[in-house]
Parts: structure tokens; sequence; C-alpha cells
């Protein structure tokens, strides 16, 4: 599987960005998507999730601002992050795994990464 992340960029604190993954090389409708980021300095750390059901999870720094969906059709995930904050800046990455089993929250419970997305947001 292959992961092409996009949309990243600068913006000022209480804009929008909407990040998108591409996925290539096997069938995407049966897998587990996510989105991490890591601040210099910082763990990598799960934003949210999307299960093959549908089902998501969002960390609770991001809820109520950041929504994840899936487009099967176009084998591509999205993150539309409202409301950005400072605390927001870091490198976005997509991820994906074909197991179902576990939190999926986790970096480790992933197989395929993309390459990374920088998001700055400017107070």
């Amino acid at each position: 599987v292959q992961l092409q992340a996009s949309g990243g960029g600068l913006v000022e604190a209480g804009g929008s960005l909407r990040l998108s993954c591409a996925a290539s090389g096997r069938t995407f409708s049966s897998s587990a998507m996510a989105w991490f980021r890591q601040a210099p300095g910082k763990e990598r750390e799960i934003v949210a999730g999307i299960r093959w059901s549908g089902i998501t999870t969002y960390a609770d720094s991001v809820k109520g601002r950041f929504t994840i969906s899936r487009d099967n059709a176009k084998n591509t995930v999205y993150l539309q992050m409202n409301s950005l904050k400072p605390e927001d800046t870091a490198v976005y990455y997509c991820a994906a795994t074909f197991s179902g089993i576990g939190q999926l929250i986790y970096p480790y419970e992933y197989g395929y990464w993309g390459q990374g997305t920088q998001v700055t947001v400017s107070s």
C-alpha cells in the first residue's frame, strides 16, 4: 500500500485546512485509516482514525474541531481541520492497517505510512 498525503500549509489561528491521503495498491475499503501528528521534540500521537465500518475516533484535543472521513470510491481519506490553534502545528501523517484488532490509536498498530505533510498555525 502506498499513501500520499497532501494539503498541509501555513494558516492563521482560527483558520481551516483539509488534508487528503490517497491510497493505492490494495483494497482500500477494508482498511482502517488514521491521521497522526508529530511536533518537534514530541512523540507521534493519534489525531483521528476511521475504521472500514465508518466508526471514528478522535483525540480529545481535536474533538469538535477536526473531522475524519473517507471516500472508498476515490481511495482517499480526509481530515478537515477547523478552528486551528498554534498547538496543532506538527507534521501530519496518514496511516493504514488491514487489522481490525486493537484500539487502533497507537503508531505501532499501523503498517503503512504516508510521507507526512507540514501544518503550521500562526498565532
